[in-house]
């Protein structure tokens, strides 16, 4: 397209075609010798260690006496086409044609069971893969009151697990979710208010606002989930249950002054003294 014979200059030939002169004077440098060493050192650590992405390869460079910083190993990996194997940030996305209720919660203490459910997603890694995971919770016992796994990210398994929390435990006066399009969706809200329960939903990336589920989840994947690398569903089902009954039933927490869920779900009268 350009043309350096013609008599017209480079300037107001770039100029015609729309383009910067300085890509007209622009010459293709070949990667360093440093680079391509640093590329391939990168290549193999993301073969050993996939899950890592530019933070976590360079800590790994650090300690083997490399210094380079954190944008640099993102460039690079860019133009090398490699990325973190994991799951992306997505679990809590809001549907725009959904509507969002008030959150009813602020400046209030619950101390009561039922007064209070809340719920919440997050995904459990495997050894291959993932699942995701959602749990009702009671908020002042902080007992989990039912919970599904699925492969996939819809409404159909929260659901399932408040249909079972109702059966089994009646209904709360409040039911507190994030603003995700599993809970904004027509058949999980229709669901609450048949049943004449009030929504109550977190502010927008106010992670605080469903904190003791946020803590649930720490507890879960530190203390069960990240020590067994479950090779398949049905084992991070197994698994689960397990660490969840333990969690009710033989966990005590400092803030129901070291009851245990069950005791303090079951028990009001000493969780009120608790608090």
């Amino acid at each position: 397209m350009i043309d350096r014979t013609h008599p017209l200059s480079l300037t107001r030939q770039a100029a015609a075609l729309g383009i910067s002169r300085g890509a007209v004077y622009y010459v293709p440098r070949a990667a360093s010798a440093g680079d391509l060493a640093l590329m391939r050192r990168l290549d193999a650590l993301h073969m050993e260690m996939p899950w890592f992405g530019a933070r976590g390869l360079r800590r790994v460079l650090k300690r083997e006496g490399i210094y380079v910083g954190r944008r640099r190993v993102g460039t690079l990996m860019q133009q090398m086409g490699i990325a973190a194997i994991c799951p992306q940030p997505g679990t809590s996305r809001r549907h725009r044609g959904h509507p969002v209720y008030p959150y009813l919660l602020r400046h209030r203490t619950i101390t009561a069971p039922n007064a209070v459910w809340a719920m919440d997603i997050t995904y459990i890694p495997m050894a291959r893969g993932f699942v995701y995971l959602a749990a009702v919770m009671d908020w002042a016992s902080r007992r989990v009151l039912s919970w599904r796994i699925s492969i996939t990210l819809d409404s159909a398994f929260c659901i399932a697990a408040v249909e079972e929390a109702i059966a089994r435990y009646g209904r709360p006066e409040i039911f507190n979710t994030d603003q995700g399009a599993q809970f904004t969706s027509a058949a999980f809200t229709g669901l609450l208010l048949d049943h004449g329960i009030r929504l109550s939903m977190d502010g927008k990336g106010c992670w605080r606002d469903n904190v003791f589920v946020e803590r649930l989840w720490r507890s879960l994947k530190y203390e069960e989930v990240y020590l067994h690398g479950y090779d398949t569903v049905s084992a991070a089902t197994a698994g689960i249950g397990r660490y969840l009954t333990l969690y009710n039933t033989r966990r005590p927490h400092s803030s129901l002054a070291d009851q245990t869920p069950d005791e303090a779900y079951f028990f009001p009268r000493s969780l009120s003294l608790a608090a």
